[in-house]
């Protein structure tokens, strides 16, 4: 009799793409494999330097945060997992599955002709493209929203076509905040739910002051 494993399945991370006013899924992109690391990067909104008295203590709004990491796809492993993006191999590489990463940071082609044609016509005011609200998913409590700042793509290997059969890309982001967006957007919403999940988290630790050499309050 052969024992089942008692490990859990891993959940893949990725990016879930929605409409700018966040009320329809229109893409979810499932990582083939999961980063082996991420750096993440929080730099405090505090008041302005030279700032004197309880001023210099306060925090002016949610830190900026950022993070990067690297993930991998390669058309010629097997273990494709079912929803993922990951192409089989001879149908054209990897490339639709590069193209679903890069169109999340390029506006539609048929949004930029629109926007040339107005300019072409004189309109006074040319509005910013549209573009898609773009959550960065690692696990059911790590839902943010974000802004994808850098997408850099080494194609390591290719077909006989020079279509790209694996890659590694090293993404940046940038968590996107109240101040970024509008309150009660979804955007927003989740923000908040993320920022309250990591509150609960903070709760009841902490270490002793014994521990630091102290014996009484500083």
């Amino acid at each position: 009799m052969v024992a089942l494993s008692q490990s859990p399945r891993a959940l893949k991370g990725g990016f879930v793409v929605m409409d700018g006013d966040g009320k329809a899924v229109i893409r979810t992109i499932v990582f083939q494999f999961n980063p082996d690391s991420l750096t993440r990067r929080l730099t405090p909104a505090g008041a302005q330097s030279g700032a004197e008295g309880t001023a210099a203590l306060r925090l002016t709004g949610p830190p900026q945060e950022t993070l990067s990491f690297e993930i991998e796809l390669d058309a010629t492993d097997s273990s494709v997992v079912p929803g993922g993006p990951v192409l089989a191999p001879g149908e054209e590489g990897i490339t639709a599955d590069l193209a679903l990463l890069e169109v999340l940071i390029s506006p539609k082609v048929d949004d930029m002709v629109a926007g040339h044609e107005m300019a072409m016509r004189g309109a006074l005011e040319i509005l910013p493209l549209p573009s898609p609200l773009v959550l960065l998913v690692l696990g059911p409590n790590r839902v943010l929203p974000v802004r994808i700042t850098e997408v850099s793509v080494t194609e390591e290997a290719f077909d006989t076509n020079l279509d790209p059969i694996r890659a590694r890309l090293s993404i940046g982001t940038s968590v996107l905040t109240v101040d970024d967006l509008a309150w009660g957007t979804k955007g927003a919403e989740l923000y908040m739910a993320a920022l309250a999940r990591r509150e609960k988290r903070a709760e009841g630790k902490g270490g002793a002051l014994s521990a630091l050499g102290l014996s009484g309050t500083p």
